[in-house]
């Protein structure tokens, strides 16, 4: 397509980094630390607003904007897709079940199972936190599949297969197998506060919207997980 835009000098909108664009769609990495969206609880900053600015391109009375397609929370780094028109949103959130999303996660301790699949029904309360519950009118069904691909002597490496998409979903499930994502305050060791989150969008696959060839864009994965990963000896899987 003449009017997609990629290249190895991916483009800078800090804390954003395009990965891919043409006339239908946006592929970024977003850095942790930063909403999708603004909530009605937090008006800062979002990747949102920054790539609305961008395709704007300064001029606030222009007509160009994007459009929300999913989700990370704001301490998830790595892919976010969004659309660049109605059609292309309807196409992607209406496919949304065949796109193919994968994570890396490093959690604590090291799974019992060298691979599995963690499902339950989620529900969330009045303080904002998701838990599990076997009443399925208020919770809703979520999927996680998860493999581990090394471990220190402190941590595991996991590659995190989304099969739903939850809100907190890989969070909550590899909190409640007993091995809480790395720094996560919320649902794991309340030490973690103040350290980032060890979850990262690694990489999507879906059909593009107007062509419908199928796209996977892949982002690199964060010096940190290195520095978590060699700051503990490493084992052998």
């Amino acid at each position: 397509m003449k009017h997609e835009k990629q290249s190895g000098n991916r483009s800078w909108h800090r804390p954003i980094e395009i990965i891919f664009e043409d006339r239908d769609i946006l592929v970024v990495d977003k850095a942790p630390g930063i909403l999708t969206i603004a909530s009605d609880r937090e008006r800062e900053k979002t990747a949102y607003s920054i790539l609305t600015d961008y395709v704007r391109k300064g001029y606030s009375k222009s007509r160009n904007r994007i459009f929300i397609v999913h989700r990370l929370d704001r301490d998830t780094s790595g892919i976010l897709v969004f659309a660049k028109n109605e059609r292309a949103k309807r196409f992607l959130q209406d496919n949304w079940d065949k796109t193919e999303k994968k994570y890396l996660a490093i959690v604590h301790g090291h799974p019992a199972k060298q691979s599995d699949i963690i499902t339950s029904y989620l529900a969330e309360n009045s303080a904002f936190v998701v838990y599990s519950t076997q009443n399925h009118a208020i919770g809703k069904l979520a999927s996680t599949e998860y493999k581990v691909i090394a471990k220190s002597s402190r941590f595991s490496l996991l590659e995190v297969n989304l099969l739903t998409g939850r809100k907190n979903q890989i969070r909550v499930h590899l909190s409640e197998i007993g091995h809480p994502v790395a720094g996560d305050s919320k649902y794991g060791d309340k030490s973690d506060a103040g350290k980032r989150l060890a979850l990262h969008a690694q990489s999507i696959s879906f059909q593009h919207p107007y062509n419908f060839k199928t796209l996977s864009f892949h982002a690199k994965t964060p010096e940190y997980f290195d520095r978590l990963m060699k700051n503990s000896s490493i084992v052998t899987v």
